[in-house]
């Protein structure tokens, strides 16, 4: 029943920032008392609130795919204890159970923290967060080769970490005893606690300051502005249905590649993505719930309508989604899902491919796509302890109409996180970092180029470390628009002491590494927009005077000769001058 309590709107637009405000002091609070570089540096979390049916209100979050994640753990909680009347003030929830509400892999471990007022359920804090460990077969917890979810770490299906106010300590120390980091999974989870609590105070204070019924009329409104923003600019889109497909290299087993395909309708009053045709679920660990790609797809739907709007379950009323059961995009358990990444970037990215030559002002050309995900482990030379990098890297995003690709950032997925500082890595890990630069090599020419990817060199300092690492989007290169080029692959390869080269390669499972050895991760370089013969030459001599291409690529791609020494330009290429000459 719809609240009919009536607010004056300057009220109601206070206690809706409010609402945002909350939202984002629980996100700094996880941010600063969380034990792993994963979640302080890299961001590597999301923080919220829903109201009392698990509808999202407001999420503070670095990680762009856990839009929506929120909502899906509270509304678990809510089915399997809101029935019965097990919802108590005090309670704390624990899931990470990707088929049930979780969303993601296991390592994303989410609590859910009920809020009551005056013995009314109203909302719930929620977050979500990357520990380092959560146990499984191998270290870190995400691997490129398993091939059941049991492999892969500690399974929570949304049960009492607290219950009405009493930590249930049998959880902890299971916890303790199945995770190789239990200091840093442990501190992350008291973090997490802390951030709840955070929102849990602030959300009875906004009641008690204007009124719980003000506060529940100024949720609805919340909730209704976004939908009539999104519904505002759904409008303008254009109408029609508009279709494409790609390809995810492999499973991680060798089994690929696996098609990808979506069918987007856009009318007036609905936002319709259709997998069907997508391939099914696989063998290895690549595969994405239903949850995952909702919230995939929540995300480039947001970049398409407003992507400065805040978002909230309102924003998301006229999308639709469908994706057969058993597919890679819908997996059933226990298919393992701890690379699910590489699948759930590619339903959001073929939406955008199907809609960016009819969007040309929102959407850009084709990007690195993969999160090219890192875990390098061994002992440190110092302390004898051992250490564990857990990092996405970063890579070129596509160009667009006006504008270059942007350089060295995180994929869609990704969003607002950041790499381990590399003076945080040289300190806290057993690695030097010999390089992080560009990576200039003249792929996703065009009108305008695509972004650079990047080259991030580590050096082992001990013997005995490993390497495990997704880098998607090594066979199939991000794609160009009107005319674009494509950009370049993602790759890894590692440097032996003695001069031999392993790779390139896309993953790896625990690959050995001894002292001396050099792992470089290049990431690709984002896809073109437009044909290159239209960019004009004093750019494309630019280009050469700052490294992004040689004078051989500005000649060969760009049809434009520039001098080696001072970088004028001397002329045009036979080819680019009659591409000239007929207009």
């Amino acid at each position: 029943m719809a609240n009919t309590t009536h607010v004056d709107p300057f009220t109601l637009e206070i206690v809706k920032n409010s609402l945002i405000a909350i939202g984002e002091e629980m996100f700094y609070t996880l941010a600063r008392t969380s034990m792993s570089p994963i979640i302080y540096e890299v961001l590597d979390f999301a923080s919220g609130l829903t109201d009392a049916k698990g509808q999202l209100l407001t999420q503070g979050n670095g990680v762009t795919l856990f839009i929506g994640m929120l909502t899906f753990m509270v509304k678990e909680t809510l089915a399997k204890y809101g029935t019965t009347g097990n919802i108590k003030p005090g309670d704390v929830f624990l899931i990470n159970d990707p088929y049930g509400g979780g969303g993601s892999h296991l390592s994303d471990v989410g609590l859910v923290l009920p809020i009551f007022v005056d013995g009314e359920l109203l909302a719930f804090a929620a977050n979500k967060a990357h520990w380092t460990e959560v146990g499984g077969k191998d270290p870190g917890s995400w691997t490129t080769d398993s091939t059941e979810i049991y492999q892969e770490g500690l399974q929570f299906p949304c049960v009492k970490l607290y219950e009405e106010g009493k930590l249930n300590q049998a959880i902890v120390e299971i916890i303790a005893a199945n995770v190789r980091f239990p200091d840093l999974s442990l501190g992350d989870m008291w973090a997490q606690v802390a951030a709840l609590r955070t929102g849990e105070k602030r959300f009875q204070e906004l009641c008690a300051k204007y009124g719980k019924e003000t506060v529940k009329a100024s949720i609805d409104y919340l909730l209704d502005y976004g939908e009539q923003m999104a519904r505002r600019e759904l409008a303008k889109l254009p109408k029609g249905v508009f279709e494409a497909e790609d390809f995810i290299d492999d499973d991680g087993l060798g089994n690929g590649p696996i098609r990808v395909k979506v069918k987007v309708t856009i009318t007036d009053d609905e936002f319709i993505c259709d997998f069907t045709g997508t391939d099914p679920q696989v063998p290895g660990p690549i595969n994405c719930s239903y949850t995952g790609l909702v919230s995939a797809v929540r995300s480039v739907f947001l970049a398409i309508t407003n992507p400065s709007q805040d978002v909230n379950d309102g924003v998301f009323r006229p999308l639709k989604v469908i994706a057969p059961e058993g597919t890679v995009l819908n997996a059933k358990r226990p298919a393992p899902v701890s690379t699910y990444w590489e699948s759930l970037n590619f339903g959001a990215d073929v939406i955008w491919k199907a809609l960016a030559p009819v969007l040309p002002d929102r959407l850009t050309a084709g990007h690195l796509l993969s999160v090219c995900a890192v875990i390098l482990g061994g002992t440190h030379p110092d302390t004898g302890e051992p250490f564990l990098i857990v990092e996405p890297s970063v890579g070129g995003w596509g160009a667009g109409r006006g504008m270059d690709g942007q350089s060295g950032q995180f994929c869609i997925g990704d969003g607002e996180t950041y790499n381990v500082p590399v003076e945080v890595a040289e300190t806290r890990y057993g690695v030097l970092v010999e390089e992080y630069a560009l990576r200039t090599d003249g792929a996703g020419a065009g009108e305008w180029r695509g972004g650079c990817g990047v080259i991030r060199a580590y050096r082992a300092l001990t013997d005995g470390q490993f390497l495990t690492a997704t880098f998607g989007r090594h066979k199939y290169l991000p794609w160009g628009v009107s005319g674009g080029h494509e950009g370049s692959r993602n790759e890894i390869q590692v440097i032996r002491t003695d001069g031999t080269v392993v790779g390139p390669f896309g993953k790896c499972a625990r690959l050995p590494l001894n002292k001396g050895d050099v792992v470089r991760l290049i990431t690709a370089t984002g896809g073109g927009y437009g044909d290159p013969f239209n960019r004009p030459p004093e750019r494309v001599a630019e280009d050469v005077k700052n490294g992004y291409i040689t004078v051989e690529q500005a000649r060969d791609l760009y049809g434009v000769r520039v001098n080696p020494e001072t970088f004028a330009v001397e002329g045009v290429t036979p080819q680019r001058a009659a591409r000239e000459a007929n207009g």
